[in-house]
């Protein structure tokens, strides 16, 4: 039972929820022994798409059971919940195997009864099976997105306040599609052509991606971290929209550029690409072993301009004073463009937690100002889509640091990106760029 595809799935979801784990390290950490390849992909397509289908599932389970779903464990929850999934959402899933081996799981992990419980359970949605889903005509707006989507209320309706109602509709589903697998060419030991006929010659399908220039999407690969192309540090993982930092930085080499929040490194190591491996750059994080992610990935790549130091944002370093050409400040954030990969995410933030995220990336954007030198670069940039921590960061900090300006992006980015207006920052979201949603904004220091 133990590489039982759905019992594993259960172990990921019951972690999520009771330990607040993160869905794809949880998954990456419980896939490592796998043997069956094709399970893995299962075990991904059941974890996201219950997270994603929360609400409605929910909804069946407290239409259909004879308990309240307030009553149940979470064990109990998940194992309906994954055998809802397939019933509802995945076709070619026989009905009775979804409702057997969900049996089966509940033998292993619960009491006995519980089995009973849920094989009536699942038995009575598959004999409904044509009247699950609800007319959504009969919902308002927020209602109808927050059932049909799996997103919380508050969150809806804060996007539509944003951004409006179609363009919250669109982003909505986009947050529950399936991104595609992204990688970075380390232009330092192989160029992108190169890597493209190195890996369909593996009959692994690659295409250049449409922003960067170091990109390729990746659309058949399966543990592509066992490749020796990666192991020889030809490529890295890492999403399109967050290459797309270094690219508008564009550090020169022989400078000296600081990352004040850089775990786990990527976008530092793609810095050092475009340095073209000269100069020095310095990550800092508050986490040890956030930085030997840092030191493990520059020397996998063969980068040896990087020092790790364990120092945080917060606390201004009077020793870094104007001392840097570049500074990156990837401020922490709430994640909200990430919810193709992270879905778990939505249920854990508040309003709150998006004030409280703007103040500090505040904070930290205004001491990494102090590092820069007289018409050095600083650039901001956060995985949300949220204008609390994007937008109105930027405003505020103009507006106490006369001494900074927006600096527009090069050309060929804004004829890429679509920028119409070129005035130095850009938002990108997973229902219009394919990305996920990622903000960067470009100052330069005047005075």
């Amino acid at each position: 039972m133990k590489n039982n595809a759905r019992f594993i799935a259960t172990k990921i979801l019951i972690n999520i929820e009771e330990k607040g784990a993160f869905s794809n390290i949880e998954i990456s950490k419980n896939l490592k022994n796998l043997e069956n390849i094709l399970d893995e992909g299962l075990i991904r397509e059941i974890v996201y798409g219950v997270i994603q289908n929360k609400v409605l599932i929910d909804f069946i389970i407290s239409k259909y059971s004879k308990i309240p779903i307030n009553k149940l464990t979470v064990k109990v929850k998940q194992i309906l919940r994954i055998g809802i999934y397939q019933i509802v959402f995945m076709d070619r899933i026989p009905e009775r195997a979804a409702c057997n081996e969900s049996v089966k799981v509940a033998k292993k992990m619960c009491h006995q009864g519980i089995p009973g419980y849920i094989n009536a359970v699942l038995r009575n949605i598959i004999r409904n099976k044509s009247s699950l889903i609800p007319d959504y005509k009969e919902y308002n707006r927020v209602d109808y997105l927050n059932l049909k989507y799996s997103h919380p209320k508050w969150l809806i309706e804060h996007f539509i306040k944003e951004f409006g109602y179609e363009f919250t509709a669109d982003l909505c589903e986009a947050n529950n599609s399936k991104p595609k697998l992204n990688i970075r060419v380390n232009t330092l030991k192989i160029t992108r052509d190169e890597l493209i006929k190195k890996l369909e010659e593996k009959d692994i399908n690659v295409k250049s991606l449409p922003y960067s220039k170091d990109g390729l999407v990746v659309n058949n690969a399966k543990r592509i971290t066992n490749l020796s192309e990666f192991k020889q540090g030809f490529f890295s993982i890492q999403d399109e929209s967050s290459m797309m930092v270094a690219e508008i930085m564009n550090p020169k080499p022989e400078s000296i550029v600081l990352d004040v929040c850089s775990a786990p490194g990527g976008k530092t190591c793609h810095l050092a690409q475009k340095m073209n491996n000269k100069g020095k750059i310095i990550s800092r994080d508050i986490y040890e072993h956030k930085l030997s992610l840092i030191n493990k990935a520059a020397k996998r790549l063969e980068i040896d301009i990087i020092e790790t130091q364990l120092i945080d944002a917060l606390t201004l370093d009077e020793n870094m004073i104007f001392k840097v050409d570049y500074c990156l400040v990837d401020a922490p954030c709430s994640g909200l463009g990430l919810l193709r990969r992270k879905p778990e995410i939505r249920w854990r933030l508040s309003m709150e937690d998006i004030n409280n995220l703007s103040h500090l990336q505040y904070k930290i954007l205004t001491n990494a100002s102090k590092y820069v030198r007289l018409n050095g670069i600083l650039l901001y940039s956060t995985c949300t889509i949220s204008k609390k921590e994007n937008f109105d960061v930027v405003s505020r900090f103009l507006e106490a640091n006369t001494n900074y300006e927006l600096l527009p992006f090069e050309e060929d980015i804004c004829v890429k990106l679509g920028i119409q207006n070129n005035i130095g920052y850009t938002q990108l979201y997973p229902n219009v760029h394919g990305t996920d949603g990622f903000f960067i904004a470009k100052f330069r220091k005047i005075k």
